[in-house]
């Protein structure tokens, strides 16, 4: 959905998982996020009664919608999926997005984790909830290239969290070339781990 078609209740989400990316949680205000959405002032309470919670529970549901859809989106990008490839696919989102924005935003997901996780925040309950969508995808798609689905979790652990490593290291370095070597390393082990011929997916 593009900017010009999102109500201001969806502009408010969306900018506040872009505030975060680039901020964390505690710098991001409520006010900067109505400025930044282009909303009318006295909006943010009626569409979000439980406050900044709930929007940035609700940023972070969007987000990871949005990184499952792009999961999803693999298979109509090559004739010969492989988890390599996928995870080349993954890393490529973050190779484009970090050089066009300059390396000002990271992962939505990652930055509340490093402000919330290890609290009491009602907010974690949708943080677990966006990281679960995230992976789940993942597994998805490996569990179509027949691996079975044990091993698709444990490649979805690696992948995922190798991904946040090395977008965080990325923005550190301001240097995309940190994903290209993480993709480099990795990809023969993934494939190596990976689809088995003959063994059925889904054990």
């Amino acid at each position: 959905m593009s900017g010009s078609t999102r109500t201001p209740r969806e502009r408010m989400v969306y900018s506040a998982a872009q505030l975060v990316r680039a901020h964390g949680v505690a710098a991001t205000g409520v006010r900067e996020v109505v400025t930044h959405a282009n909303a009318a002032r006295g909006s943010f309470q009626h569409y979000f009664p439980g406050g900044k919670d709930q929007l940035v529970g609700e940023a972070l549901l969007w987000s990871g919608r949005f990184a499952a859809q792009w999961v999803a989106g693999y298979p109509r990008t090559t004739a010969h999926p492989s988890p390599a490839g996928l995870f080349a696919h993954l890393a490529a989102y973050w190779r484009d997005d970090l050089t066009a924005r300059r390396y000002e935003r990271g992962c939505p997901v990652m930055a509340t984790a490093a402000d919330l996780a290890g609290g009491d925040s009602p907010v974690n309950e949708q943080l677990r909830a966006a990281a679960a969508e995230w992976e789940r995808a993942v597994v998805d798609e490996l569990v179509r290239m027949r691996v079975p689905r044990r091993r698709a979790r444990s490649l979805a652990t690696l992948m995922l969290s190798s991904l946040e490593g090395a977008i965080m290291l990325t923005r550190v370095h301001r240097d995309v070339g940190v994903l290209d070597t993480v993709v480099t390393q990795l990809s023969p082990l993934l494939d190596a781990h990976g689809t088995r011929p003959g063994v059925a997916s889904g054990h």
